[in-house]
């Protein structure tokens, strides 16, 4: 499993993820530390992606 590193550039990442999908909205993409799991299924139930699949974009941005 791949680990999601979002610590520290998170507002930034936002910002591409909303770019790329514009579906996506401020609370889908409400981070919280040890909450990871959370965000992770948001962000799949709107884009149909798998959890693998949204990991390696998150890492991506």
């Amino acid at each position: 499993m791949s680990n999601l590193k979002l610590k520290g550039t998170w507002n930034e990442l936002k910002g591409k993820a909303k770019q790329q999908y514009a579906d996506l909205t401020d609370d889908d993409l409400l981070y919280e530390e040890g909450k990871e799991d959370e965000l992770i299924g948001r962000i799949q139930k709107k884009t149909g992606k798998a959890r693998d699949e949204v990991v390696d974009w998150l890492n991506r941005l």
